[in-house]
């Protein structure tokens, strides 16, 4: 797949369109799922950048259905864990079986090998099992019985949990949460919106509709032309006060750690490559903050409103650099 930019007399020029294999697999998730223009580029970029996705939200708003569209828009393999607090981390990871006709221990994949794996409702596994995820999350690989196994490429976790009801569930640690590139929230359809589920809702599932623009190929191609978006110095030391501001602010007991403004300045760049930059602009670090950022903060009052809070107000302090 060869990726193309507007060039004029040796400089970039910036698109107000995605780039065509990111438009099409956007639109081929649309098929699909309904949701809004922003969460479905946030989401790409998370996928582009080689992060992952937290979705906060209500059950019932189509975050099972974003994930199959999802997989199957980019022709992958797709699993789903549901948590319970008995779920134990071989359940996800795999393990070691016995085979008697061999007489030896083979190793039994788990629903971590898939390129996309929904974790549904994160926060109902007991801590164990969440830290089970973290190496894959990290690494791209699992480790059992002192064997490492690479997992499938590309590979993109996408976990919810429900911020209503908190009976039987255990808090995502700070470590944990540092691992997903974005935190998103899908929030109820608009009005035109939901008739239109309803619509595609009744003569059967919706996700044999999606096809397959791109290949696992491609994607991956995609997520190497991401490491190429070029990031100005001065946009570096924003992205840095941007960390600063949110580590001094009075509300805040624990800021943004450096591996939150790495993450920062990858989402930046995936949307940057989405709109067909080869560079990254002040409105795509504000934009990208918004997602990245909130859930790597601690408030004082440990309230996710204030945690974005806190980002608004270092957005409206840091002065943007001019170039």
């Amino acid at each position: 797949m060869q990726l193309t930019l507007n060039r004029s007399n040796g400089h970039t020029k910036s698109r107000t369109t995605p780039q065509p294999q990111i438009r099409a697999l956007m639109e081929a998730v649309r098929a699909g799922a309904v949701v809004n223009d922003n969460t479905l580029t946030l989401l790409i970029a998370a996928l582009l950048a080689g992060g992952h996705a937290l979705l906060e939200d209500v059950p019932g708003v189509g975050k099972t259905l974003l994930a199959k569209a999802l997989a199957r828009a980019l022709g992958g393999s797709f699993k789903r864990v549901q948590c319970t607090p008995d779920l134990l981390p071989s359940d996800i990871t795999g393990g070691a079986i016995y085979n008697q006709r061999e007489s030896k221990f083979e190793f039994m994949p788990g629903p971590l090998f898939a390129n996309i794996v929904l974790v549904d409702e994160i926060n109902r596994a007991s801590p164990r099992t969440q830290s089970s995820l973290l190496e894959s999350m990290a690494e791209g690989q699992v480790t059992t019985d002192g064997i490492t196994h690479r997992l499938e490429r590309p590979f993109f976790l996408m976990a919810t949990q429900n911020p209503i009801e908190m009976a039987g569930t255990f808090p995502l640690p700070e470590a944990q949460l540092d691992r997903f590139l974005v935190m998103l929230s899908l929030g109820y359809p608009a009005f035109a919106d939901e008739v239109e589920i309803l619509a595609r809702e009744e003569h059967g599932d919706p996700v044999a509709a999606v096809t397959s623009p791109l290949t696992l190929d491609d994607v991956l191609a995609l997520q190497t032309a991401v490491l190429n978006v070029h990031v100005a110095r001065s946009l570096k030391e924003y992205i840095v006060h941007l960390l600063h501001d949110t580590r001094a602010h009075p509300e805040a007991a624990l800021g943004v750690s450096p591996r939150g403004g790495a993450a920062l300045q990858r989402c930046a760049q995936a949307l940057a490559l989405i709109v067909g930059r080869d560079f990254v602009t002040p409105d795509d670090i504000k934009r990208a903050a918004l997602a990245a950022l909130p859930h790597r903060i601690l408030a004082r009052d440990r309230q996710p409103e204030t945690a974005r809070i806190i980002v608004h107000d270092a957005l409206s302090h840091v002065r943007v650099p001019v170039e």
